[in-house]
């Protein structure tokens, strides 16, 4: 497995792209909306490298090794050696298909071999849950990490790269085949929970109506004081972690919108009613040492062998860190080692176990990372 790594701008990424020096199999790209010439950018890698596998979608920042940018491309080329791959994508025509979206797209990726698979999804128009748990119903046994287009803090569209496709509403999975492949991941956090547990006495899916028989909003908004007129944005500052049992690990849930008429929440992934929140406080020292933890449990698998480190952390931290948010990536890199390759972005959900032995969840407000190796 080879790597190799550009950071694009407006200005320079044409004769950039020309300088690759391996044969790409596969070209991340994970994109700035503020990138005016993308479907430029993709055309020439397709005319230069008509055989790699293009796939990607918009941020709300880029990491290329430990600098996190913005208006810029953060684009990894890798040639793997003796590991397959196959890209698929799913259109989804609205939220309440993301279930059988996802459960499609599954199988057609579900062939011999599978070991993992990469999924990036539009952020805005696709139930993150309901996505997670329909990849689930049918991949079972195989690995699953990703995670969910942004648009920078703007909330207004997001896109995803597949191939010579640059769009919204869809999903691709990046499907990688046999035994050659190393795969690690984790996702941790660091956020303080804080306040009493309130019970979700009304929902559906991934809107929050009452909590203990309560308007949501009205009680949200109590806890914000004058940050309540900046919502929604400023829900990324005090999402909420949940849990259905008591067995469960907690997982954390961001706002994604408010209705004031049905004074609702509406979330990046489910609420069921019968399970319990609690607000929660960032703590900037936690959550850089939530990416440090991520990072030591991701490398339990591919280890000193590392060649690429994609990271999928969430706006919400990028908002909160705002200018320490290069600490979070720069503590991976004190982890990894200073040879492996790190690429990423900041997004509107992470796709990832909490490690090895768990079962795929929709995080938010986390740092997820995956470690590549052959």
């Amino acid at each position: 497995m080879k790597v190799e790594q550009l950071s694009l701008n407006d200005s320079t990424w044409n004769d950039e792209v020309n300088n690759i020096k391996i044969a790409p199999t596969i070209f991340l790209l994970f994109v700035s909306p503020l990138f005016v010439p993308k479907n430029d950018l993709v055309n020439k890698l397709i005319k230069l490298y008509p055989e790699a596998t293009i796939v990607g979608c918009s941020t709300a920042g880029e990491i290329s090794n430990t600098n996190v940018s913005d208006n810029s491309v953060s684009l990894t080329a890798i040639e793997l050696e003796k590991t397959n791959h196959r890209l698929v994508k799913v259109g989804v025509d609205s939220m309440d298909k993301s279930y059988e979206a996802a459960a499609a797209l599954a199988k057609k990726l579900n062939t011999e071999n599978l070991k993992h698979v990469l999924v990036f999804s539009d952020g805005l128009n696709v139930n993150g849950a309901e996505l997670v748990e329909g990849l689930k119903s049918v991949l079972s046994e195989v690995s699953i990490t990703g995670g969910l287009a942004a648009d920078g803090a703007d909330f207004s569209e997001t896109f995803v790269i597949a191939n010579s496709t640059i769009t919204d509403k869809i999903i691709v999975g990046l499907g990688f085949y046999g035994d050659q492949l190393k795969i690690g991941y984790s996702s941790k956090g660091g956020w303080d929970s804080f306040g009493i547990d309130r019970l979700v006495s009304r929902s559906k899916k991934n809107v929050l109506y009452e909590l203990d028989g309560l308007p949501a909003l009205e009680l949200y908004k109590s806890f914000l004081g004058s940050n309540a007129t900046k919502l929604p944005s400023s829900g990324l500052l005090f999402p909420l972690s949940m849990r259905v049992n008591e067995t469960d690990a907690p997982v954390v849930r961001t706002i994604l919108g408010i209705n004031e008429e049905e004074q609702s929440l509406t979330f990046a992934g489910n609420i069921p009613e019968g399970s319990y929140v609690r607000l929660m406080k960032a703590n900037v020292d936690r959550l850089i040492g939530g990416a440090e933890d991520s990072a030591k449990k991701a490398l339990e698998v591919t280890k000193q062998d590392t060649k690429l480190a994609i990271l999928i952390s969430c706006i919400g931290r990028r908002l909160v860190l705002k200018q320490l948010i290069e600490e979070e990536v720069e503590v991976v890199r004190d982890v990894i080692g200073k040879d492996s390759k790190i690429t990423g972005f900041y997004s509107y959900g992470e796709i990832a176990p909490f490690g090895l032995h768990s079962p795929c969840e929709l995080h938010n407000q986390t740092m997820t990372i995956t470690t590549l190796s052959e």
